[in-house]
């Protein structure tokens, strides 16, 4: 009689027995809900990633002709890219007035720049085959910005061009960038060559 009631005992106790150790249990983990999970950003093509590194790199800035908007100068998207127009001529390097704190020049367009190492004009980054990038290789491209050597070979390229930063990027990224300028309208416009301080054209090596 004794054993039955300890059995009884024992069977009636379970369930609080297995109810407390649910209790203590950590509860399952939950998968997680799709909706949740943000679409991946499809890729981007070579030309567009060419494209946003053009933008971010501020290119525009010195290689697109400035037209006056209405809160100023601002990029002249019809001349995109093609560099100091050829229209506005070849100013003479910049002499500033003795005791004078400004030592460098610049025109309202932000593509020619007078200073110590005389005039350089923001060159024509479109593919016209005359005045442009037409004639360049991905290879020329990519030693002209590692090099600091117009046509990757040829003489210095100057100041303000950052191209000592821009040579540091992958070169995927160069690659880029370079298809993106071969993909663009081509403008023809013949920029014109380097002066040195005291006004003479920089001539090729």
């Amino acid at each position: 009689m004794r054993l039955c009631l300890s059995r009884l005992a024992v069977l009636l106790l379970m369930p609080v027995a297995v109810a407390i150790a649910g209790c203590n249990s950590a509860p399952p983990a939950q998968a997680p809900s799709t909706s949740e999970v943000p679409p991946a950003a499809p890729a981007l093509s070579q030309v567009e990633r060419g494209k946003k590194l053009i933008i971010g790199g501020g290119c525009h800035d010195c290689h697109t002709p400035k037209k006056l908007g209405p809160n100023g100068p601002e990029a002249d998207m019809d001349r995109m890219l093609s560099g100091h127009p050829e229209s506005e001529g070849v100013p003479q390097p910049f002499k500033p007035i003795k005791g004078s704190p400004y030592v460098i020049h610049i025109n309202g367009h932000l593509t020619a720049w007078s200073g110590d190492w005389g005039v350089s004009f923001a060159a024509n980054l479109t593919p016209d085959q005359n005045t442009g990038l037409g004639i360049w290789t991905e290879d020329m491209f990519l030693a002209a910005l590692k090099q600091g050597k117009h046509m990757g070979k040829s003489r210095p390229i100057l100041p303000p061009m950052p191209w000592n930063w821009y040579g540091q990027l992958p070169d995927d990224d160069l690659k880029a960038m370079f298809a993106y300028l071969k993909s663009i309208k081509p403008i023809q416009n013949r920029v014109p060559v380097p002066l040195t301080p005291d006004g003479k054209p920089i001539e090729q090596p």
